[in-house]
């Protein structure tokens, strides 16, 4: 079976990601797709990916900063029927709530952490709730501990909505290991939720 290399060490979140989509989708026959990568959350990232396309992968740590993703590729041969439920899901709408803040508005920060709690109570009391609630930069504060959020982010999940945290952005504010609600993503997820979406809703 033939081996292609990915090497994403030193790459940030989520060129990782890209490459390995990148060179699963230009095999024309089965293949091992081996990628390196240097830190858990890429391959928490990748992984997730892999999941998502039904391939079986492995993960081996080599070193402190080196992770090899084995990913068994076989040719993948589209039926019409597939077709056709990709583009009914596509005309259907698909709400997507964006945070990029613990805060909401400008001026008073704790008037803006009182305004962002109601903002995401509001959104559980919606008739047509949206399909995922993405958060960034300072909005993953919302989704891990010591947040008021966090019983409605769970609300939320427990009805359905995708509560996706930028795992770049929880390592940043050293918050990998305080996530309380959701699940972690990563930038090229967070663009295909938004370019996906019908509607996006930023306080």
């Amino acid at each position: 079976m033939n081996i292609v290399k990915v090497n994403a060490i030193g790459d940030n979140c989520p060129i990782p990601v890209v490459k390995a989509k990148k060179a699963i989708e230009s095999l024309t026959g089965a293949a091992i797709v081996e990628i390196n990568v240097d830190n858990e959350i890429a391959v928490q990232n990748v992984t997730k990916m892999v999941n998502q396309k039904n391939l079986e992968s492995t993960c081996e740590k080599l070193g402190e900063k080196n992770y090899l993703i084995k990913v068994k590729c076989g040719e993948v041969v589209e039926s019409q029927a597939e077709k056709e439920v990709v583009t009914t899901v596509e005309k259907e709408e698909k709400i997507v709530v964006v945070l990029s803040s613990d805060k909401m508005g400008e001026g008073d920060d704790e008037l803006g952490k009182v305004l962002i709690k109601g903002f995401i109570y509001a959104i559980t009391q919606l008739d047509k709730l949206p399909k995922s609630v993405l958060l960034y930069n300072g909005g993953v504060k919302l989704s891990t501990e010591g947040s008021d959020s966090i019983e409605d982010l769970k609300e939320l999940e427990e009805k359905g909505v995708e509560i996706l945290s930028c795992g770049t952005c929880l390592n940043f504010y050293n918050l990998q290991d305080k996530l309380k609600v959701g699940k972690v993503t990563n930038m090229y997820s967070i663009v295909e939720e938004m370019s996906g979406a019908t509607n996006i809703i930023r306080p």
